[in-house]
């Protein structure tokens, strides 16, 4: 796991470039303290910050090919990398390491950009071509690794963090006013958006090539829809899922450090803690815990690392540490609000004092139907009868004659429109209702900027299936929100994270289940609980599912009042685009009882932090 950075430039000054790059890469330097290095050619420099897993004493990069034509930096894991080695020595190829990097290199020899087919891992990389002159960067099929960029003219800049690129002198600092409306529509600014305009993200399963002054982007995977494809009996389903889901954590257990687990208490984690005790002696867990026990969960993590004796380490938060947060807010570099982000950073800070590298059960509730929110609403089936205008036309001008203490009113405003507007209303933090009121004239322009993100993911005539849910949060809030937040609180404690669940053959795998497999009666993870069955107390598998988040509804009432008007108040920098009125009123509702609005406000006062560190 480690930091890269670069820039390709037809007409390069090679000097410049090799010192901007220095730049970039010490701008990231957390996310490998263990060395660094830099490689300077006709056209391009490349920067590389590394944290050593795997081959510790000679896996410093840049790495090179045999006669030193083609060079890499690489930032991930590729866990079918001893498989792919006896391969490419019997093709021949000389190795100087026994890193994982080096076998891209030579399967880049082996196959170009087709290379990427048969790399299982988390990813993102650049080689440098010098015969072809050309630049080949590439990221993982699922989105775990991230990579910036932007274009000025011929000139390329990339990096793993926005804040490497923000140290390059012709990075663009303005607002991308569409990104600041898909940030208050979902609470993360999805791929390939940025909040600075002219910035881009990589997306997921894609690759780019700069290569004669041109950069084209290109897909070489694609996450199809959930389709009910397997048509074995469920014994053999289940069956398959133990033999895959083994496979996966054995692969993501290689390492020549010392591996831990997360351990929240809850389905996903557990399973993978499972999993891991049964092939790995001595695993570390690692828990963080609430005293509101609406959200704490310890209890259930000491019983299973009881259960599989291991080396457990737990801490309990009771009010967010307010100097933190500014620190977290200006880490993340772009807008972010889920909440989880803290207890994320703390548990990744503790384990990071005794590990370098921890497994996580993330991505099993996108995978195996785990959120409530995938569960017809009561009355949503029978409401769906009814034609789409005429719900409309109903129930949206309804909504809006109603209090907005009115308990029912956020329901009727789903009910009354369709498919990927209503998974907005549901899933997101301010609707289209909400933010026009709350948009000064300067940003009304731009509220249809996030009404397209989801609309690919619910096409009839499957708009409302369980489908449709699951593959948007696959293509969506996993990537963009759930893996940004794994991969910059733990790589800023210098900790790699892997994630079993997101072995790509395995995904494939889970997306051809029935419905039926991962919902059952209403019984949510359906296959993951039958395969823990014998492996968890019986009453891990049938009590509510808590999620990992802030008990922030509580605090914003309580402990941070005075922090929230600190922040949020007529004189505060989003008040340039938003109405400060409105802004008072949420606050107001929120803390006197009459609504629940916490993940609203947490969304504002994350924005107002970051305004104030970036000057926006």
């Amino acid at each position: 796991m480690c930091g890269i950075s670069g820039v390709y430039e037809l007409d390069a000054d090679p000097a410049a470039n090799r010192e901007s790059v220095r730049a970039m890469t010490s701008a990231i330097a957390h996310r490998g303290p263990d060395g660094e290095g830099f490689y300077t050619g006709k056209h391009v420099a490349l920067g590389h910050r590394r944290l050593s897993i795997i081959d510790v004493a000679g896996g410093d990069q840049p790495i090179f090919n045999e006669d030193e034509s083609i060079c890499i930096v690489f930032n991930g894991e590729i866990y079918n990398y001893l498989e792919l080695y006896e391969d490419l020595v019997k093709r021949g190829h000389r190795f100087r390491t026994k890193s994982d990097t080096e076998v891209i290199v030579h399967l880049y020899e082996e196959m170009g950009v087709r290379c990427l087919d048969l790399l299982n891992g988390m990813f993102t990389f650049a080689i440098w071509d010098k015969p072809r002159e050309r630049l080949f960067i590439a990221r993982d099929r699922m989105g775990e690794k991230p990579l910036y960029f932007f274009q000025n003219g011929t000139k390329l800049v990339f990096g793993s963090e926005l804040k490497a690129l923000r140290t390059n002198k012709d990075c663009p600092r303005s607002l991308d006013k569409n990104a600041l409306d898909l940030y208050l529509a979902y609470g993360y600014i999805p791929e390939p958006h940025c909040i600075f305009e002219g910035v881009r993200k990589l997306p997921a399963a894609h690759y780019l090539i700069a290569e004669n002054g041109q950069i084209s982007v290109q897909a070489y995977w694609e996450l199809a829809r959930p389709e009910e494809k397997n048509t074995a009996s469920f014994d053999d389903q289940l069956a398959e899922f133990s033999s895959r889901i083994k496979q996966s954590v054995k692969l993501r257990l290689r390492s020549d450090v010392p591996v831990g687990a997360f351990l929240s208490g809850g389905i996903d984690s557990s399973l993978m803690v499972a999993v891991a005790a049964e092939q790995h002696s001595g695993i570390s867990t690692f828990s963080v815990g609430f005293s509101e026990q609406d959200f704490d969960e310890l209890d259930s993590a000491r019983q299973i690392a009881d259960r599989y004796g291991t080396n457990h380490h737990q801490i309990q938060l009771d009010k967010v540490d307010e100097s933190l947060f500014p620190k977290i807010v200006a880490h993340f570099d772009e807008p972010f609000s889920d909440s989880s982000a803290i207890p994320t950073y703390y548990v990744t800070q503790e384990a990071a004092k005794h590990v370098k590298v921890c497994i996580s059960g993330d991505a099993g509730d996108e995978l195996f139907g785990g959120y409530s929110r995938y569960m017809p609403e009561p009355g949503e089936r029978q409401i769906n009868r009814i034609p789409a205008s005429l719900r409309g036309a109903l129930l949206d001008p309804a909504s809006r004659m109603l209090p907005d203490s009115f308990r029912g009113k956020g329901k009727l405003r789903r009910f009354a429109v369709d498919g990927a507007q209503r998974w907005q209303r549901k899933l997101g933090v301010f609707d289209d209702i909400e933010r026009k009121l709350m948009y000064l004239p300067g940003m009304a322009n731009h509220l249809d900027a996030s009404a397209s993100l989801f609309q690919p993911y619910f096409q009839a005539p499957q708009a409302e299936a369980l489908s449709s849910r699951m593959w948007a949060d696959q293509k969506t809030y996993l990537p963009d929100d759930i893996l940004v937040k794994v991969d910059r609180t733990s790589m800023w404690h210098s900790l790699e994270v892997r994630v079993p669940f997101l072995d790509h053959t395995l995904v494939e795998f889970a997306n051809r289940l029935p419905t039926s497999s991962k919902i059952n009666a209403g019984e949510q993870k359906y296959i993951l609980k039958k395969f823990l069955a014998d492996k968890v107390p019986n009453d891990l598998l049938t009590r509510p599912k808590k999620g990992f988040s802030l008990p922030i509804r509580h605090w914003l009432a309580g402990d941070m009042v005075d922090f929230s008007h600190s922040l949020l108040n007529k004189n505060s920098r989003i008040c340039e685009y938003l109405d400060s009125s409105v802004i008072e009123s949420l606050l107001h509702q929120h803390q006197h009882g009459s609504r629940d609005l916490s993940k609203r406000i947490w969304s504002l006062l994350w924005l107002e932090q970051w305004a104030l560190h970036f000057e926006i």
